[in-house]
């Protein structure tokens, strides 16, 4: 809307009360950040190799790297998974804020980040806890099934019981086995057990598997698949299930008690992991808002939609292809996230809706009104988006509303500077003011939009 609105006449009435709810109460309650409306930009590149493939593949990150950095966006480029699109690999372009929907992880030491869907972690922590000659022995843990309740009352640390989950693949019913204070990675688990669908079991399948309840799965003694998680490996003297209700078993070692264990990585990267890259740094968790995504999809889609080419001897070969996006609506949602104070929004000049705002501070006045309207006009003939505020209103209400809808440069014509012989304009991000000659006062104000705009697109 605010393309159609050049004057704030336009605007309703409680446009900066409704403005200033959802700001302040309804979005960081809610952390909202979709819309209705949703446009994407989608490209796609067809190529005779994989070597030309990856020419296309960077040609186009380098091109959103620039796009984000033009649009004023500090952005971390993470490892991402291709989901359905499918693919050899790809990554996103990620907008770090406290109301971003998707989680991630990057190293404190390294370039290593990823969206959690795919991040890899080194877990630091005990695997061996005690005697492992030990047998396993059954305890009663009445009553007590989630891993806080147990780790309680056996008083032990949550790390050393294990969570044996029970899940459905494809049809077929698996254990995985975890960390109690982990959680799986549903991604990574379809990849490790090869199946198209994967759920969580229903507690009539998990008594079926298990003989007992949901809450007292143990991988001793199943006749299922069982998988787990690959930190685990040489686990020695840890507590599990014991497929019993009401009891589970201590001095559990997965190598002699559960034979042909598989290990796999499954669980959710976490802050405090160590980088699966380097050696020495240390994972941390961030919110991030993912505004573009690139994928090299290779021959899967051009095989099955018979996209071919003829190369130099006349034999077909699929073309080898990547597919790359920019959520457009979300960019702009995501400039904003990122770029406000206290005050309102704090437009980066490139994609402002407009460069500056023009403010006849008291629209009665006529010679402000007069040279105001001067400098619009020469604004708007120098190819300068203006959005002018002719109301008549307090000079305080239009500075308050100037600084919540944070256009780059203010341009106030009042009694009190004509009198000087000046217009005042001021820096919205930094609040630097500079006095401007009435007469030089144009030409001052296009040749800053000019050196603005042209440092965030350096050539």
């Amino acid at each position: 809307a605010a393309n159609e609105i050049s004057s704030y006449r336009a605007l309703p009435k409680n446009f900066y009360q409704i403005q200033t709810k959802f700001r302040d109460e309804i979005r960081p309650r809610f952390g909202l950040m979709r819309a209705k409306e949703f446009i994407m930009k989608d490209a796609y590149s067809f190529d005779t190799g994989w070597d030309q493939a990856d020419g296309s593949y960077q040609a186009m990150y380098d091109a959103y790297v620039r796009i984000f950095r033009r649009c004023g966006l500090r952005t971390k480029i993470v490892e991402a998974d291709t989901g359905a699109m499918g693919g050899s690999s790809s990554h996103e372009f990620m907008v770090l804020a406290d109301a971003g929907e998707d989680g991630l992880v990057e190293c404190d030491r390294c370039s290593y980040a990823a969206n959690l869907e795919r991040a890899e972690g080194v877990r630091r922590g005990r695997v061996a806890w005690g005697d492992a000659a030990q047998a396993p022995e059954p305890v009663s843990t009445p009553g007590q099934k989630t891993i806080e309740q147990v780790s309680a009352f056996l008083k032990i640390d949550p790390a050393r019981l294990l969570k044996t989950l029970i899940y459905v693949a494809d049809g077929d019913p698996v254990a995985v086995v975890l960390p109690g204070d982990r959680e799986v990675n549903e991604i990574k688990l379809r990849k490790a057990l090869g199946a198209g669908e994967i759920g969580l079991a229903a507690d009539d399948v998990v008594q079926q598997v298990t003989g007992a309840p949901v809450g007292f799965a143990g991988p001793v003694g199943l006749t299922v698949r069982v998988i787990a998680e690959q930190s685990l490996e040489g686990t020695e003297d840890a507590v599990t299930g014991a497929n019993q209700e009401d009891v589970h078993l201590q001095h559990v070692t997965l190598a002699r008690d559960v034979p042909g264990l598989q290990y796999h990585d499954l669980m959710l990267a976490a802050e405090g992991d160590g980088c699966p890259r380097c050696t020495e740094g240390t994972l941390q968790a961030k919110r991030g808002i993912e505004v573009g995504h690139v994928f090299k999809l290779g021959t899967k889609y051009s095989e099955t939609l018979g996209a071919l080419f003829l190369d130099a001897e006349g034999k077909q070969h699929p073309m080898v292809m990547g597919c790359y996006g920019i959520g457009v609506t979300r960019t702009l949602q995501s400039i904003i996230e990122q770029s406000h104070d206290d005050n309102g929004i704090l437009w980066p000049i490139a994609v402002a809706p407009y460069a500056v705002e023009v403010m006849a501070i008291n629209a009665a006045h006529e010679e402000s009104a007069r040279l105001a309207g001067e400098l619009v006009e020469g604004l708007e003939a120098a190819g300068i988006d203006v959005l002018y505020d002719d109301r008549d209103e307090r000079p305080g209400v239009k500075f308050k509303d100037a600084d919540l809808i944070g256009l780059p440069l203010r341009v106030s014509v009042g009694e009190r500077s004509l009198a000087r012989g000046e217009v005042e304009m001021k820096d919205r991000r930094t609040g630097e003011v500079a006095n401007l000659p009435v007469d030089r006062a144009l030409a001052a104000i296009i040749e800053r939009v000019k050196t603005d705009m042209q440092e965030m697109n350096p050539s």
